[in-house]
């Protein structure tokens, strides 16, 4: 059956871009209503369902936007966090332009959400089940892939010149078990060339040390290093499955990914939808 929260959860964070407080207010939902994003600072045109349909920028983030150009940004890391945990419906209202980044990661979300009992509801979890292969890849070769499954299961590889990440390989199953400890706790990472130029156009006012894994050649700048093995290709994993989510359904495939990001994970969506004959959408 479809779930949705016991009780409305409250988290508190900084914006990456903006550098202002930002609140998330998470409340349960009716069934069939499926994972919307509303901004509360906003008196009209303020709902943002979390649909592949309504994303409208994929640099450096997952964005939402509507007819208004009102947008609600970096929204990634609690949708895989609600996926991982089986919500299937959730209303989260929001103070400003973007999703708090906390600590760069899902884990701060995870753990606090996870400690709040879910709603069994009256109507049936549905699944969209892909049927036959669909795949993206952009001009540079990097692809991904969506193939028939009976379960949920990531295969993602990741190559940087930078010795300290270089060639990183995931593949695993989506469950709750494997997410709370190998996926939520994965860091965005980035260079610090990439952090000064962001910075030197007017961006990632809210960014440091604290909410992303900042690489500076052959070092971390972190102190401590990375958090755990592989960390940069499961941070990928992370963002994947929240864009995924925005299907908006669960998801019955398997997906592999060569270098890709928010972008790919789009545009392999806007092509399983684009034809029928690609999927179904089952009870089970």
């Amino acid at each position: 059956m479809q779930k949705t929260l016991s009780r409305k959860v409250e988290i508190e964070g900084v914006g990456l871009h903006s550098g202002l407080p930002s609140k998330l207010v998470i409340n349960p939902a009716p069934e069939n209503s499926g994972i919307v994003f509303v901004r509360s600072d906003l008196e009209e045109k303020n709902i943002f369902p979390a649909l592949y349909s309504q994303v409208v920028d994929t640099r450096n983030c997952t964005c939402l936007g509507n007819e208004n150009k009102q947008i609600v940004s970096t929204i990634e890391h609690i949708m895989a966090t609600l996926y991982a945990l089986g919500v299937d419906n959730a209303r989260i209202e929001v103070n400003q332009t973007e999703v708090p980044i906390m600590d760069g990661s899902a884990k701060v979300f995870y753990e606090t959400l996870e400690n709040v009992p879910l709603v069994e509801q009256s109507t049936k979890r549905r699944y969209l089940k892909v049927k036959r292969e669909v795949a993206f890849a952009d001009d540079k070769g990097n692809n991904i892939v969506l193939q028939p499954s009976e379960q949920f299961k990531v295969k993602f590889s990741i190559d940087f010149p930078s010795k300290i990440v270089g060639h990183q390989e995931f593949c695993g199953k989506i469950d709750k078990d494997l997410f709370a400890t190998e996926i939520a706790p994965a860091r965005t990472f980035c260079e610090k060339y990439q952090v000064d130029y962001l910075r030197s156009i007017g961006l990632i006012k809210g960014g440091s040390l604290e909410n992303a894994v900042v690489l500076d050649g052959e070092n971390i700048l972190n102190e401590g290093g990375f958090r755990m093995e592989n960390e940069c290709v499961k941070h990928k994993v992370l963002d994947c499955i929240g864009d995924m989510y925005t299907a908006g359904f669960r998801l019955l495939a398997e997906i592999w990914a060569d270098k890709t990001g928010h972008y790919h994970n789009n545009e392999v969506l806007k092509k399983l939808f684009a034809n029928k004959e690609n999927y179904e959408i089952i009870e089970e």
